[in-house]
């Protein structure tokens, strides 16, 4: 049972409302360890990433401002560490993303996997697939992943 002296704890040892307290910070980190730890991708986090790059703007204008207005220099690396903190989260990402969707092209082609990326990421895969193929495919070369790539891009346009 919760003692008097810990109104934020419920019965079974966890924090009331924690999912209300956590930050976008947070929640990029555990869309980033799920996307890293399963095998497949995963679907996009739209919603979460617009609001890490909102920060993340606001964030370098509060860095800006600070530099200008002489704020004490441990305050504004404290905050340049958040914002160095925050691109990184968000870069990681989106380029684990990216590292997928390049290695699984074609899968997530074939599968309902398509429908999980954002509309930036498969102009991406039809891109990198249509350079893969007019880069690799050699009239003289028999690479049947190559073939695949070539025929899959075809059935995109």
């Amino acid at each position: 049972m919760a003692s008097g002296s810990e109104p934020w704890r419920s019965e079974l040892g966890e924090e009331d409302g924690s999912i209300a307290e956590t930050t976008d910070a947070e929640l990029l980190k555990r869309a980033w360890r799920n996307e890293k730890a399963a095998p497949e991708i995963l679907q996009f986090q739209a919603a979460l990433v617009l609001r890490a790059r909102e920060q993340i703007q606001l964030l370098e204008g509060t860095v800006e401002e600070f530099v200008e207005n002489g704020v004490d220099d441990l305050v504004v690396s404290l905050y340049q560490m958040d914002l160095d903190r925050s691109q990184f989260l968000l870069r990681s990402y989106l380029r684990l993303r990216l590292q997928k969707i390049e290695k699984y092209m074609i899968h997530i082609s074939k599968t309902n996997l398509w429908n999980r990326l954002s509309e930036e990421e498969q102009r991406f895969a039809k891109s990198q697939c249509y350079h893969d193929c007019r880069m690799a495919i050699n009239p003289f070369s028999s690479n049947p992943f190559q073939v695949k790539k070539m025929i899959w891009f075809q059935s995109l346009s």
